[in-house]
């Protein structure tokens, strides 16, 4: 499907969410690093300032954006009606004002301004998370085949990033080939960070120009977006043949994978899979290192945005659904060696998970 054919089907699925509610709109809010409720009603994905997002049941969107640059790419996008609105809760307050008596829910609640929520009866605004809670999380068929795409993508951007890896280059030699490679692909937009080191590396960051050594650990995740969804690979690679060290301790995380990856079903929480992935670090005598002094989540769902819910963690009880994508992986910090990384995108089914990905899941490695 193209673009423009998924918001279609999109924006008839929320349609008759909305319907089933009896809500009469949605009010979305969206930033650049919540912007995934904003994505489905919109097709746009914000990169600066904030977003506000009134969705009618009719299929009318009105987008209010407070940055003019924004504003220049959303009016060329063409998806909806777009206003400039720098006092961003003002023309929103206006906007509900003028709808009239209907009835508003607002979405996600957590992040929507205090300027709205604190006059939510006079703006006759609630909560109104579960409509697109469950659409961001279960995803329909067509969407599913997009992440396969963008997981195919990262598969073989995977391959230039490893290519990349040579004596004497800096970690941003290498994102800039894997940037160029993504965009001669017409990906839009890729996150994407970095570690390079040993024993001193505590996890994975923008470039600093660090110069790869003989022996260093050189790891990543990609995350390019097709068609508007995202899929992330995480990886591990050394910089020349791989110590007996290094091999035995990256086959904890092979082994935590596993685990985390056996766990995986419909129905099945977040915290169980977290729990099996952090349960063979414990067995290993290394449990403090999936606290959050070294680590943040095991894993998390993914789609419209590079970190959607849920959240895999031992204290996060979401079930994931048939049909969600997420991504599982035991990223942390190891003492003997330094950060490890290792992780593929799955789409959740009835009794397991589809891997989309198809990269070695080995401690990789390039001569040197």
């Amino acid at each position: 499907m193209s673009v423009t054919a998924i918001h279609k089907a999109r924006t008839a699925i929320l349609r008759e969410e909305m319907e089933r509610a009896d809500v009469d709109a949605l009010l979305i809010y969206g930033n650049s690093w919540h912007a995934d409720s904003l994505r489905y009603a919109t097709d746009f994905g914000i990169q600066e300032g904030q977003a506000l997002a009134l969705v009618g049941r009719d299929g009318s969107v009105t987008l209010l954006l407070d940055d003019r640059g924004e504003v220049d790419r959303a009016l060329a996008d063409g998806n909806c009606e777009v206003v400039f609105a720098p006092r961003l809760i003002e023309k929103a307050k206006d906007l509900l004002a003028r709808a009239g008596n209907r009835r508003v829910a607002a979405t996600p609640w957590h992040l929507m301004p205090f300027g709205l929520t604190r006059e939510s009866k006079e703006l006759r605004i609630a909560d109104g998370g579960g409509i697109l809670e469950k659409l961001l999380m279960g995803k329909r068929d067509f969407e599913v085949e997009a992440v396969r795409r963008a997981a195919k993508l990262a598969d073989a951007g995977y391959e230039v990033f490893r290519d990349a890896v040579r004596p004497g280059r800096k970690d941003y030699e290498l994102i800039a080939e894997i940037e160029s490679f993504f965009r001669a692909h017409r990906v839009p937009e890729n996150f994407m960070i970095i570690g390079v080191g040993g024993v001193e590396v505590r996890g994975m960051a923008p470039p600093v120009g660090k110069v790869i050594q003989p022996g260093d650990l050189v790891t990543t995740e990609l995350t390019p977006c097709v068609e508007g969804y995202y899929a992330q690979v995480c990886r591990t690679l050394v910089a020349g043949k791989p110590s007996e060290l290094q091999l035995k301790s990256f086959a904890v995380y092979q082994e935590a994978l596993a685990a985390g990856l056996a766990a995986v079903r419909a129905g099945v929480l977040a915290s169980d899979i977290a729990r099996a992935e952090n349960e063979v670090f414990r067995k290993y005598n290394l449990g403090k290192y999936v606290t959050s002094e070294y680590t943040r989540v095991r894993g998390h769902g993914i789609g419209l945005f590079p970190d959607q819910k849920p959240q895999l963690l031992e204290d996060i009880h979401i079930p994931v659904s048939e049909g969600s994508t997420i991504i599982v992986h035991p990223n942390t910090y190891h003492p003997d060696v330094g950060y490890m990384v290792l992780g593929d995108t799955i789409v959740v089914t009835a009794d397991g998970h589809e891997s989309v990905g198809g990269l070695s899941r080995d401690l990789l490695s390039v001569p040197f």
